[in-house]
């Protein structure tokens, strides 16, 4: 897997519209996520195009449930054959170990396991929201670090955050450890429901991993060029 994937969010209604987006891109191979509207929609066969193009790719369901109920989960998607998935921290150590399990036992023989990462707040999370609606009264930094050492000790190869809780995160857990950054905006951008945002310049700057774009590329009058520049910007290349 590309070690600082710039992660492009698939989040289109279906097949079609995805291979839309994906011809402006002019043959690029690309680090993709696939979320739940356009899997859930689409199935397994969305992962079967993406991988003819050859692509990364990124299958962000989220899961959360029971430990049993997401070990089985797990040990079906790793046969899937995508490069990362995701758990929400918030299910606890049994079931991120559980996730683990699963992903091991599904991914066929000869084959690198997907990397799992946990979500631990999302970037559309305030401290209001988090206090008042969540009932959690420690602060958002608070939460995030004390998920990303949960996901860390069930042995999850990292989590998603904002690009602004890196620095606390690496401050407590090596470097090798993935934060995996969304809520990313070129400046000038609109933040639409995001709430803990970033240029790439910045997330680079904070030390994430990996970012992950959405509407800046795929609603950009021109997709290929707004992410040249968001890569450029990324990468530390002039703009």
């Amino acid at each position: 897997m590309n070690e600082r994937p710039l992660i492009i969010a698939l989040d289109f209604k279906d097949a079609a519209e995805t291979g839309e987006f994906l011809k402006k891109m002019s043959g690029q191979k690309l680090y993709v996520k696939a979320g739940m509207e356009l899997f859930y929609r689409e199935g397994p066969a969305i992962i079967d195009q993406l991988k003819s193009g050859g692509h990364e790719i990124f299958l962000d369901l989220k899961l959360h449930d029971i430990p049993e109920t997401v070990k089985k989960a797990m040990r079906g998607l790793a046969g899937l054959g995508v490069n990362l998935v995701n758990v929400h921290a918030a299910g606890g150590s049994a079931m991120m170990e559980s996730a683990m399990e699963g992903l091991e036992a599904g991914t066929p023989a000869g084959s690198k396991r997907p990397a799992c990462i946990a979500v631990t707040q999302l970037t559309s999370t305030s401290a209001e929201m988090l206090k008042n609606e969540l009932l959690i009264s420690n602060s958002l930094d608070e939460t995030v670090l004390s998920y990303a050492k949960l996901a860390a000790k069930s042995g999850l190869d990292g989590i998603v955050c904002s690009s602004l809780e890196v620095p606390r995160i690496y401050s407590v857990l090596p470097g090798s450890f993935m934060t995996i950054t969304p809520g990313i905006r070129m400046s000038g951008d609109a933040v639409n429901d995001q709430v803990r945002v970033a240029t790439p310049e910045k997330a680079r700057e904070l030390g994430s991993t990996g970012i992950v774009v959405g509407r800046s590329i795929t609603k950009a009058p021109d997709p290929l060029a707004a992410y040249t520049q968001m890569k450029n910007a990324w990468e530390g290349l002039p703009v």
